[in-house]
């Protein structure tokens, strides 16, 4: 079989002819001083960290076959990634996912708070999904094993930060290299959302589920902020900028969500939103 080998544009110049003064004029080709390698970049400096190889990795001009190679076994990752997520979830039952900081402590009242809050979950019949990590998510997941519950982990391979927790259950630990495919996971298989204080992570996780709502690409989960102090603020901006300012959003969508101060208030969140239905877990 003949390899194919990519050719570069400059050696298929089209000359033009400039009928006025009969001179020719060579098209200058934008991709002349593509680099090709990260040397190319740096000269002969070596890259600093980490960090520097993979924003300079972005201008190296790569040819078809190394895009293809590299590509096609990222998508089977992705791939097994899915698949693991779908066949560990997919019979864990009536879940509600914990989100919150990574860095909150066990003497934190939050901490306590995520804790008490899994714990009355499992009482009222739901299973807890946590990122799987410290902090909040380790409350979470210990306040459900505290009651004999589905404690479920979605760890995240991270540089700092996360290691998965000892209250997960040995078959509902999954790990995972991508944020995207996690995130599916968290949403795909609750029927509520309890945020706790967070970071960029948290925010994230939260904004995603009213995203998805928003859309109609979910069902109307109830989402449960707990802690008004730490997110009153944020929702007051939303309200005023955002929705009376710029009128990016829709009235309604301020009511997807509920502020709380207290694990009580959060769970009859959920149990009034479900009651509407008559619906009640099924463990």
């Amino acid at each position: 079989m003949t390899k194919l080998r990519k050719t570069s544009k400059t050696k298929l110049q089209e000359e033009a002819t400039n009928v006025g003064s009969g001179k020719t004029i060579i098209q200058p080709n934008v991709n002349d001083n593509k680099a090709t390698s990260v040397t190319d970049l740096t000269g002969s400096k070596p890259v600093a960290t980490e960090e520097d190889i993979r924003i300079r990795q972005a201008f190296v001009d790569k040819d078809w076959n190394e895009i293809k190679i590299a590509d096609s076994w990222q998508i089977f990752k992705v791939m097994a990634e899915f698949v693991e997520g779908f066949e560990k979830l997919s019979k864990i039952g009536p879940c509600v996912s914990i989100f919150g900081s990574a860095r909150t402590k066990a003497d934190n009242p939050y901490y306590q708070m995520a804790e008490e809050i899994a714990s009355k979950l499992v009482r009222h019949g739901y299973g807890v999904i946590t990122g799987g990590g410290p902090g909040i998510m380790e409350a979470g997941n210990k306040g459900a094993r505290a009651e004999g519950g589905k404690s479920v982990g979605l760890n995240i391979e991270l540089p700092f930060e996360q290691f998965n927790n000892i209250y997960i259950d040995s078959d509902k630990l999954i790990n995972f290299d991508y944020f995207f495919v996690r995130k599916v996971m968290f949403v795909k298989y609750a029927q509520g959302f309890v945020v706790m204080p967070g970071g960029f992570g948290t925010l994230d996780e939260l904004f995603e589920a009213i995203t998805l709502i928003q859309t109609k690409k979910i069902g109307r989960f109830p989402i449960i902020l707990v802690g008004r102090r730490y997110w009153q603020g944020l929702f007051d901006w939303i309200h005023d900028i955002m929705l009376t300012e710029e009128s990016n959003i829709s009235p309604e969508d301020l009511n997807l969500v509920s502020i709380v101060d207290t694990p009580t208030e959060a769970v009859k969140v959920i149990d009034d939103f479900y009651s509407k239905y008559l619906l009640s877990p099924n463990f």
